[in-house]
């Protein structure tokens, strides 16, 4: 889909991009905001329908993030089909109605189902969002633009429990879902209005079969990695996930080989941009991932802040990614991305090593400082990296390849919860955390000790695979963008 038609003039070609720019904002603040927004909600969900605060409830973010998992690449391989306006405009409508149904709903198992509706809706967002984007702006911005629409994922997923706070205290659970309303409604108004038609391209064909391989492959890996932590990594229903992800994905390679319209071309990967770009997308992920899921312990349980002071000290982090992201891209559009991915990852590395530094008696400064480095690690990474593997991905495919993007860091995140966990509790941390909420002073010093220790080293791993992604990064060729 060309958002911007050739023969228009250059003030309707820059009015074109800005107001596509607008549309793709407030789709993915809304999508990634969703990721997020419920967890600080949970409670007070479970206290409304009379349950217990525990796996089952926690199914109400698991069932969204399971369903965006499952189908980010299909979704991206359907839009190179038939058109990215139809998906897109499908997505806001679908997420809108599960918005309204999840609001609306009566029972938790309904809310569970409304919500994997919602993350059908959301993955249709998310899938084509960075395509979107690179189609609106011209091949010499395709840095700036991809920097852009990752300012709208860290604000979203940055806005989500500070906004969840907020509605949840002064309104009710229900207006998590309610305030989506109007900006769905008016998105997709703004959809039909400004993005042009787009039509089917000829000569491909959709891959049902392995589309429903991939979908029960990615759905089995990613719920497994969210319930193991909770289920037990040696439970029946965590192995058997496992075992029907494996099968999934073998059935699934086989399958492709044989097609002859396969849902995803293996061959990018020969690209060696495309390879190392994937490559170090998913590490970084799973490292920095584990900024956000270590940092309450932290805050919470070692420190003793409060909620709300805990999210201020976290704030750093996004604010500085969102304000480095856009930069970086427009740089990346002048002078490359394989130095400026690689030099965001060794400074995420750095930052995750001196995050796992600290301990009971470190000041605030030093805290804030440690949250910035690592945004403007991520900030110099992201938006580089992104750009190189949707440049290196034919104009055919920037649809498969955008979802590849999304699903590399839902994937990511899932990865590196498991981890991050499975060290968190393998070392005491866990246990050393819940006891210092109600330890005498007598009694703090030697559980801030296992504390701190189990907290550097869940960091020092973390660094570790950072440092990994940073040199993944510089094994890419001469970037030659296969656009055309």
């Amino acid at each position: 889909m060309s958002v911007a038609p050739a023969h228009g003039t250059g003030g309707e070609t820059e009015l074109n991009k800005w107001a596509v720019l607008g549309i793709v904002a407030a789709g993915v603040f809304m999508a990634t905001l969703d990721t997020s927004v419920v967890n600080i909600s949970l409670p007070s969900i479970a206290r409304h329908f009379g349950r217990p605060f525990s796996a089952a409830v926690e199914w109400v973010v698991i069932a969204y993030l399971v369903v965006i998992a499952s189908l980010l690449l299909t979704i991206g391989r359907l839009s190179d089909l038939i058109g990215r306006r139809r998906i897109w405009a499908s997505g806001l409508a679908v997420f809108t109605l599960g918005s309204a149904l999840c609001g609306a709903a009566p029972s938790l198992a309904l809310l569970i189902a409304c919500r994997a509706l919602q993350g059908v809706g959301g993955a249709m967002i998310m899938a084509i969002s960075p395509a979107m984007l690179i189609a609106a702006f011209p091949a010499s911005e395709r840095g700036r633009a991809i920097g852009l629409n990752a300012v709208f994922v860290a604000l979203g997923v940055s806005a989500g429990p500070t906004l969840g706070g907020l509605i949840t205290e002064h309104l009710s659970w229900r207006w998590i879902f309610y305030v989506n309303l109007p900006v769905g409604a008016g998105g997709l108004i703004a959809t039909m209005r400004v993005l042009p038609k787009s039509n089917a391209r000829p000569g491909g064909r959709f891959d049902p079969a392995g589309a429903a391989l991939l979908g029960v492959g990615l759905a089995g890996l990613t719920g497994a990695l969210s319930i193991g932590g909770e289920r037990g990594w040696s439970s029946r229903l965590v192995l058997a996930a496992f075992a029907a992800a494996a099968l999934a994905f073998t059935a699934f390679a086989v399958v492709e080989r044989r097609t002859a319209h396969p849902l995803f071309d293996f061959s990018l990967f020969k690209n060696r941009v495309f390879a190392s770009a994937t490559a170090s997308l998913v590490l970084s992920f799973v490292a920095m991932f584990m900024v956000a899921f270590m940092m309450p312990f932290y805050l919470e349980e070692l420190r003793g802040f409060p909620p709300a002071r805990s999210g201020a000290f976290l704030t750093p982090l996004p604010l500085t990614l969102a304000v480095v992201a856009p930069l970086a891209g427009t740089l990346a559009d002048r002078v490359g991305t394989r130095g400026l991915a690689f030099a965001g990852l060794a400074a995420c590395s750095l930052s995750l090593f001196l995050i796992g530094t600290l301990d009971a008696r470190s000041s605030g400064a030093g805290i804030v400082g440690r949250m910035a480095l690592a945004g403007l690690g991520q900030g110099l990474f992201q938006t580089p990296n992104n750009s190189a593997l949707m440049g290196a991905a034919p104009r055919a495919q920037q649809g498969l390849a955008s979802g590849l993007l999304a699903t590399g860091r839902v994937v990511g995140q899932s990865l590196s919860v498991a981890l991050a966990g499975a060290i968190w509790v393998g070392t005491g941390g866990a246990r050393a955390g819940r006891a210092l909420l109600s330890a005498t002073p007598a009694a703090a010093a030697p559980l801030q000790h296992a504390f701190a220790s189990s907290f550097r080293a869940t960091l020092w791993v973390s660094a570790a695979i950072a440092a990994v992604g940073a040199f993944v990064s510089l094994t890419r060729g001469r970037e030659v963008s296969s656009r055309s």
